[in-house]
């Protein structure tokens, strides 16, 4: 970072600390300091500014780190869940120290890129850009031809007051399918089954733009390299 002045919750999401949308939710609990004083919305930092963020001082990356991650059922993605016994912070012990990018709930298993890169975070987070996100789905009874059309065109949900976007559905097994996502809304697949009169057994998530979950064991992490860390890059809109 030059002498320039950069908002405070880019600052902290090029950290590597979490997203820029979960950046200002620290600022407004007010858990943000920056050279000693409570920080508030909007605030610039430069270079040489001291910032903490929940007690600990923060430092810019000085190497991009991007890894996969096989999230087995059981584990939940946020450290701040009073419930959960285990999380991805107690779970995954990296070189450095990453966030996810788009969480999977507790009850849900499969691929979390992990990173401690801020601006790859909020581009793969930025649902403008509708980058893929692919499952595989079992739901409680057999699927006929009416739900497979009614959720790939996009159905309301009444809690949320959000109609889903179109997305592509397929059906692998009497009450299996896959499902390819461009958005991120709070457990949607779950509600989208619900609202139809299904309820999801399991769920997987087997792919995040370019990066698939292949035959990666569950509780598995590998670091992202090469032509598939460039490629993913490439289609986030940003340079490695």
């Amino acid at each position: 970072m030059d002498n320039s002045e950069i908002r405070l919750n880019k600052y902290i999401a090029m950290c590597g600390v979490c997203s820029r949308r979960d950046a200002d939710k620290y600022i407004e609990k007010g858990l943000v300091k920056v050279n000693g004083k409570v920080a508030l919305q909007g605030t610039k930092v430069k270079n040489g500014d001291k910032v903490e963020v929940d007690g600990k001082k923060i430092n810019m990356i000085t190497e991009k780190k991007v890894y996969a991650y096989y999230k087995p059922v059981g584990v939940a993605c946020t450290k701040r869940d009073p419930h959960a016994q285990k999380t991805v912070a107690t779970e995954v012990k990296t070189k450095v120290p990453v966030t996810y990018a788009g969480r999977l709930d507790v009850a849900s298993e499969g691929l979390l890129i992990l990173t401690n890169d801020g601006d790859l975070i909020n581009a793969m987070m930025k649902s403008s850009n509708e980058h893929e996100k692919e499952y595989v789905v079992k739901v409680d009874k057999d699927i006929n031809g009416s739900f497979l059309n009614i959720i790939s065109h996009g159905v309301y949900l009444e809690d949320l007051g959000i109609t889903t976007k179109a997305c592509k559905v397929t059906k692998t097994g009497k009450n299996q399918f896959r499902i390819i996502l461009t958005q991120g809304l709070n457990r949607q697949i779950r509600r989208m089954c619900k609202s139809q009169g299904y309820n999801v057994v399991s769920l997987k998530r087997t792919r995040v733009v370019n990066i698939k979950l292949g035959d990666m064991k569950k509780g598995q992490v590998r670091e992202i390299t090469g032509s598939e860390l460039y490629k993913l890059y490439n289609l986030c809109g940003l340079k490695y």
